[in-house]
């Protein structure tokens, strides 16, 4: 049996037990990551924490919806042995009237279905030598990488948050306006959590003249490093910075991971760059329904 069970009536260790011993296991599903990023949050259960399905929630004229958090890229089903995800995903269609949610790449739910969109992101293979990885680049990020060393760029590891996060706002952030100063604060939270947990780090890279060139902030989790928010000064992109940045993760993190995840993104652009490294992409579903479309269409949703 499924029920949807609160945040606050949760066996905390029992559902963190089943996210980290789960076949699916991301970070992004324990308890304390969605603490931080999450205000609102409940959980399908299967029987005795068998199988979970954590829920971001909010409420917008007494209508309770599932909503994709910031900072978050994967969530959906995580079970401890092989299941039919569907019975999830029929538990809370019948609990909920708006559904938005990223899924993971592991779970079988189906694309084709009537709540189904296949997204994607990108992911290297880390089990070859780095020298096999770095020949695999295309012509245009080798091209980048002897840029980068006549630029005289300088790395920085474990870099001030305050930098990065001022980066992003300068550079995506600005086309992204509904990002809040809330969400830059969760990201603040969470970087220094995982941080102090030694499940994340902040690698940055210095131009000549002192100016933040490029930042990122990796997760470290069982067999893969994920980049989970990136920027780039685009005043200063001739300099071959981001992908040196990438070129220096991938080279420090090759012998201690299997994956390493960009982070990924359904953009054709986005995703090309990415798969300039090397990379592969994956498919991941998201849920996308809603009960009373033209009643979400009124509410501005």
């Amino acid at each position: 049996m499924i029920r949807i069970i609160k945040r606050r009536d949760l066996d905390l260790q029992k559902y963190d037990s089943c996210i980290d011993e789960s076949l699916q296991s991301r970070i992004f599903a324990f308890s304390w990551y969605l603490d931080v990023t999450v205000e609102h949050w409940q959980v399908a259960v299967l029987n005795d924490y068998e199988a979970v399905m954590p829920l971001p929630v909010r409420q917008k004229f007494g209508i309770s919806y599932v909503y994709p958090p910031f900072w978050i890229l994967e969530l959906g089903i995580f079970s401890k042995g092989p299941m039919d995800d569907s019975v999830f995903i029929e538990k809370i269609k019948g609990e909920f009237r708006w559904i938005e949610l990223r899924l993971n790449s592991s779970n079988t739910f189906h694309f084709d279905s009537d709540v189904g969109l296949k997204m994607q992101y990108q992911q290297l293979s880390l089990s070859d030598t780095f020298d096999q990885i770095q020949n695999s680049y295309r012509k245009d990020r080798k091209k980048d990488l002897r840029k980068a060393k006549e630029s005289g760029l300088v790395v920085k590891w474990d870099d001030d948050s305050n930098h990065l996060i001022d980066l992003f706002k300068k550079s995506i952030g600005k086309r992204t306006s509904n990002i809040s100063e809330s969400d830059y604060k969760n990201l603040r939270e969470i970087i220094r959590t995982c941080s102090k947990k030694g499940l994340g780090r902040i690698l940055s890279v210095y131009a000549e003249d002192d100016s933040l060139a490029a930042s990122s902030f990796v997760l470290l989790h069982k067999n893969t490093c994920t980049i989970l928010v990136s920027a780039t000064d685009f005043s200063n992109r001739g300099n071959g910075a981001n992908t040196f940045l990438i070129d220096t993760l991938l080279r420090h993190y090759q012998n201690q991971f299997e994956f390493f995840n960009f982070g990924g993104s359904s953009i054709q652009s986005v995703g090309e760059y990415f798969k300039s490294f090397g990379a592969n992409t994956v498919d991941y579903p998201f849920i996308a329904w809603k009960k009373h479309p033209k009643l979400f269409k009124l509410l501005g949703k």
